[in-house]
């Protein structure tokens, strides 16, 4: 080998890497570019609305003569999201409680018990065809679902629960099912060998190891579907006024709010009030799904052992 060509091989190597360097960091750039611009077009659209008074308060006998008032100076920007927060909660509340246990013990079973059987092959299948559901199909098939046992045309926040649910399950069963495969299998034989059951050895051992991964994966779905707006629209309804009966009655929700404020503006001939609701509410929404994020990853920290922090 020549004296030469070792700095030129050297020289290769190093206009190699900083080539790649540079494309990774502009691929990286181009990635973040659009959200960046998207949080701060949400932000400088909505955040200057957001108010406390937008926040505990609802549209109820609301009318398009407060939003003329407000586009020609005469008043302030009247209405709020305080029935669309409460419906976002509930109706997303109560998908979660349905979708989590669903979704984690069919992870369980397919890890713990089923392993690469047929059976475990078709669920898989399935959940993976699940995955790509459009979320309005999701919304039609909890409609029809509902007004077979309930009667024609029934919309609830249940019901749109059991839509959002449709969508979250495939989800959290994925992520719970690749964090349950990350757990070594040492842990579990060392816990056989104790004498453990098997019931006792997943719900001990494997579960608080994977917990941390399994509240992400969950978080990852919740933001999923908490911005869905066409399930909803079928399965709740647009309500002005506030609910608290998740069983009975039309709830709003934020995605939904932000639709309507849009679409149907309180007063046609003034539509800037209601855009400028609609943003605020955009900007509530990023929020609510950041905060829920963080608390995430803050939780999944403190409760996961040691040696997997």
């Amino acid at each position: 080998m020549s004296t030469a060509f070792v700095p030129k091989s050297r020289l290769r190597r190093k206009l190699t890497n900083h080539a790649a360097t540079v494309l990774v960091c502009a691929a990286f750039a181009a990635a973040m570019a659009p959200l960046i611009g998207l949080l701060w077009t949400v932000a400088a659209n909505g955040a200057p609305h957001v108010s406390l008074q937008f926040l505990n308060t609802s549209m109820h006998n609301l009318t398009g003569v407060y939003d003329v008032a407000a586009d020609e100076g005469r008043g302030p920007l009247f209405g709020g999201i305080y029935h669309a927060i409460v419906g976002t909660v509930l109706i997303t509340g109560l998908a979660t409680l349905i979708s989590v246990p669903v979704g984690l013990l069919t992870a369980i079973y397919l890890v713990e018990y089923a392993r690469r059987s047929a059976l475990a092959t078709a669920i898989r299948f399935l959940v993976d065809v699940m995955t790509g559901i459009p979320s309005i199909v999701a919304g039609l098939f909890a409609f029809a679902l509902f007004s077979v046992l309930a009667g024609p045309g029934t919309r609830s926040g249940l019901v749109a629960a059991v839509a959002l649910s449709v969508l979250m399950i495939p989800l959290v069963v994925r992520t719970s099912e690749e964090m349950l495969r990350l757990v070594p299998d040492d842990l579990r034989e060392a816990a056989y060998a104790l004498g453990a059951p098997k019931w006792k050895t997943i719900v001990t051992i494997v579960l608080p190891t994977a917990l941390s991964g399994i509240t992400s994966g969950v978080t990852i779905a919740i933001s999923r579907v908490i911005g869905e707006t066409a399930p909803l629209v079928v399965t709740a309804g647009v309500a002005s006024g506030i609910n608290y009966n998740v069983f009975s009655g039309w709830l709003t929700s934020l995605p939904v709010y932000i639709y309507n404020q849009v679409m149907r503006p309180l007063a046609p001939g003034a539509p800037d009030p209601s855009y400028d609701r609609a943003w605020a509410a955009a900007f509530v929404l990023i929020v609510i799904v950041m905060v829920l994020n963080f608390a995430a990853r803050l939780f999944g920290r403190l409760i996961a052992p040691r040696g997997v922090r």
